[in-house]
């Protein structure tokens, strides 16, 4: 495959999580453009509405934080699809406080869906993927998982361990042709940091002003990033963190 049908998707069979808004809908969104055959998973998937053929991919319902519904999903997602060559584990949480303030309960929350979940969600695909000697898993980290910032302790900590988990996997799915990547995104635009600026309007400010290309990302940076590592393009890639900031971690 040479060219740009390298960066095509046609054929391959992908699984998003976190596909109802922000990052993950944008980025199931372009892999069905791409070419894939798309499953977004989400939490705000009611089952009833998981025959809705409305959009560019089918929607299933998961809840990260559960490891019979991962399992349900995979087993789904592998009948409908007829395997899984992608996986994009993108659903997550945020959660600001101070560190000395932090909420228990914020944590443990936090660490479940964005670290436990993730990692459940990749060893389930990755047993089916494993087993038919291919795939690729993106797993989506964060800058705030390689520099530091201030008021989002858990968040960082949670992201931090996915760069851990993504090169631990890579290293050991890799004889077995299965490629684990992470995208570390920077400040990105979506409707849900845009709802924390009316919160933090200082936010916007702290991030735009130490980022090189002097605007924040959007949901499609992301979105392509995603495509490139889902696709052939991307082959010998493994292990990477592919940090998508404008430069923000340059400095």
């Amino acid at each position: 495959m040479n060219g740009l049908s390298a960066f095509s998707l046609t054929g391959s069979r992908v699984v998003v999580t976190g596909a109802e808004s922000g990052l993950g809908l944008a980025i199931a969104t372009a892999c069905a453009e791409a070419g894939a055959d798309v499953i977004g998973a989400d939490i705000g998937v009611a089952p009833v509405d998981e025959s809705s053929t409305a959009g560019p991919f089918r929607r299933m319902h998961v809840d990260l934080c559960d490891r019979e519904s991962i399992a349900a999903l995979v087993d789904r997602a592998v009948a409908a699809l007829g395997g899984i060559d992608v996986c994009v584990n993108c659903a997550g949480i945020g959660g600001r406080s101070p560190a000395v303030s932090y909420p228990d309960e914020q944590w443990d929350r936090v660490i479940a869906t964005n670290l436990t979940g993730s990692f459940a969600m990749a060893r389930a695909v990755g047993a089916h993927m494993l087993a038919q000697g291919s795939g690729s898993v993106i797993n989506i980290a964060s800058i705030g998982g390689l520099v530091g910032y201030p008021g989002s302790v858990g968040y960082q900590a949670s992201k931090g361990a996915i760069v851990q988990m993504t090169r631990s996997l890579a290293v050991e799915w890799g004889p077995s042709g299965v490629r684990v990547n992470a995208i570390a995104p920077g400040h990105i635009a979506t409707e849900l940091v845009r709802r924390q600026w009316e919160t933090e309007p200082e936010l916007r400010e702290y991030f735009l002003s130490r980022t090189p290309l002097g605007r924040l990302g959007d949901p499609a940076d992301i979105a392509h990033a995603a495509v490139f590592l889902a696709s052939e393009a991307s082959r010998m890639i493994t292990g990477q963190v592919l940090v998508v900031d404008g430069g923000y971690t340059s400095h």
